[in-house]
This record gives C-alpha cells, structure tokens and sequence, in this order.
C-alpha cells in the first residue's frame, strides 16, 4: 500500500514548506447544504458557529438542552474541532411549539439561526463546503503562485486526506489488522472508520497510479464518467471516445477511479483491467470490504476548487479562497502547494 505521502502529485512535488493551522481562525470551514429550510416539519434545522468543540460534542449538548435522546440530532458531515466551522444540526422536535435555541450556551459555540424543517438532515446531504484558508511562514513564493495557477487551470488529485486515516494512520492500520484475524468488530465508530480508511487508500492508490501515465486524463475503452456535480455515471465505449474526451477537457464529465467493494466496479474492459492491475497486490484490503458487504462505488479522479483566488499578504503568507463538493479534502489541495507543517491531521471535512 503506498502511503499517503508518497501518492502522486499532479503538479511535481512542491519547492516550498508553510504552516497550515497556525491557529483555529487560519482554517475556516463554512458548510453549504444547497437548499434552505423549509419553515415547517417535525424537525428544526440549527445553523451553528464553532471553534474549539467538535460536531458529535455539539450535537450531544444540542440534545441534552432540548432534552431528548443523542440519536435525535443529526449532522450532514463532521467539522475538526480545531477550527472556525459553521454547519448546521438536526433535532427532531415534533409539536407546534419552537423552543427558545438562544438560551442553548456552550463555550465556543454559537448558534446563528434556526427553523423548522420536514425531513431528517442525513450523513453526506450537503452540496459542499467554502473554506478561507491561510498558510503562513511559507517558502519559495514563486513556486506556490506557479502551482495556484496551475491548480486553477487543471485542478487536483481528488484524493482522500490523510486525516481519512487517522493520526499516524491508526485507522488503516486497524482495517489490515481486522482484514488479516477476520474476527468481528463490535464498536461500530471503528467499524466505520476503518472500513472507510480501506476503501479511501484503494482509490487513492488508483487515482496515483493513473497519474503517472501522461495521458491520465484521456477517455480509455471502458472508463467509467461521472457528470460534473452528479454522482450518476455511464461507462464510456470505443466509438464514443473523440466526443467524450471533448466533453471531459470542458470539465462537463469527469474520469472516476473505483472505490472497490462487493459488486460490480462499474468499469469495463481496458479501464476495468488497469484497476484491477494497480490493486492486485492488495487482497486483503478488498477481502475484508467484499466480506462486509460495502459497495462498490465510483468517485471523480480529479478535483476541480471552485471560486479559487487568492491574496498575498505578504511574501510567507497567503489567503486561499475556494469552494469544494462534498467529500473533497482541502488538504488535497494544499497538498499539491507546499509540505506542510502544523495540526492538520484531524481535519474532516
């Protein structure tokens, strides 16, 4: 298994070295849900800003103030406790009555706005998040403006971050030590992390092999397509490939890499073969995710940032803006401008 900082990068390995989290406020994440709250319903949807406390802590206050059970409160995605975060929580609270969310008081938290709504806010149901990030002490300006250039025009590797992973890569470990004695694992937040620490390194170890072709991101017999934005796809076929390529150079599609489970890959012919010659080495992995039942599924190879500018300060420090889908990492972006230093091992985004 190749380790995360070992993966391909798109755009050479950077010159420079800065500091990312000097502090909380130098990584501010806002969520985007992509719809409003529809003003009535059983449950209350409450748009918080937090620094210092995490999502699950949150959301534990949240319900013990409205007094009802933890399993009540909802959340589309967990934010690191180690930044300025705003997201919104879901508390079913059925009957007429509103309760009064100003009187809900929790250092380093605030609530901003809240109302009614009719469904339940679900793991993975935003559309994306808006970061301000700002990476400090930093070295070879030149080369970190050359590469937002290029991250600009040609994206990034869509990588999973290496906070997927846990802190020194404790929750892939814990999956090859699951996959290799195969007895049960009864702590289900293990359970979780670890069967999606497998899943994120298999895709990355595709997408970073793909990298080192020079013709990565050119329409293969079989490549399975994603709209851009869509998590809907269709597999590509020989004769189709000069329209197809059209369509991915303008950012209409999107060239997916496997995320390997149990069931069809969605890949055909020459693509399907590349995939399952970058992974065959890694059975075990795969086992373990066939045996537990996690479906095969498909996401985009390359991460375009949206709404990307940025604001020198000064020579060692910069302002980054952007915009991400759901499930994309900033961390894969900073990647590809500097090496890194400072607490960012437990970003989730």
């Amino acid at each position: 298994m190749i380790a995360f900082d070992d993966l391909t990068y798109l755009h050479g390995q950077p010159q420079g070295q800065g500091l990312l989290k000097a502090s909380p406020e130098d990584f501010l994440v806002v969520e985007d849900l992509g719809f409003e709250p529809d003003g009535e319903g059983e449950h209350i949807l409450v748009r918080i800003l937090k620094n210092g406390c995490n999502t699950r802590f949150v959301a534990d206050a949240l319900a013990k103030f409205l007094k009802i059970h933890a399993r009540e409160v909802s959340f589309a995605g967990q934010k690191d406790k180690h930044a300025v975060t705003e997201q919104w929580l879901c508390a079913r609270v059925p009957g007429k009555e509103m309760p009064d969310l100003s009187k809900f008081v929790l250092e380093g938290c605030q609530v901003l706005e809240y109302a009614r709504h009719k469904r339940k806010l679900r793991p993975g149901a935003l559309k994306g998040n808006a970061f301000t990030l700002i990476l400090r002490e930093i070295s070879h300006r030149d080369d970190v403006e050359a590469r937002l250039q290029a991250i600009a025009a040609r994206g990034v590797p869509n990588y999973f971050g290496a906070q997927r992973f846990g802190l020194g890569g404790s929750n892939l470990q814990g999956a090859l030590r699951w996959a290799e004695n195969g007895g049960p694992v009864r702590d289900r937040n293990k359970r979780s992390f670890w069967l999606s620490a497998a899943r994120s390194a298999l895709f990355n170890q595709i997408v970073s092999d793909k990298l080192k072709k020079p013709d990565f991101n050119q329409v293969v017999d079989g490549d399975a397509l994603q709209l851009a934005g869509r998590g809907s796809w269709f597999v590509a076929t020989e004769d189709e490939r000069d329209e197809l390529q059209t369509r991915v150079d303008n950012r209409e599609l999107m060239i997916t890499a496997a995320l390997p489970g149990s069931g069809d890959w969605g890949t055909q012919r020459a693509a399907l073969a590349f995939e399952e010659n970058t992974l065959a080495q890694e059975t075990l992995l795969q086992s373990l995710l066939v045996r537990e039942k996690v479906e095969a599924a498909r996401r985009a190879m390359l991460l375009y940032p949206q709404q990307l500018r940025w604001n020198w300060w000064d020579d060692v420090t910069v302002e980054l803006r952007f915009w991400l889908p759901a499930g994309s990492f900033a961390t894969s972006v900073v990647r590809e401008l500097i090496k890194t230093t400072g607490d960012y091992a437990n970003i989730a985004e």
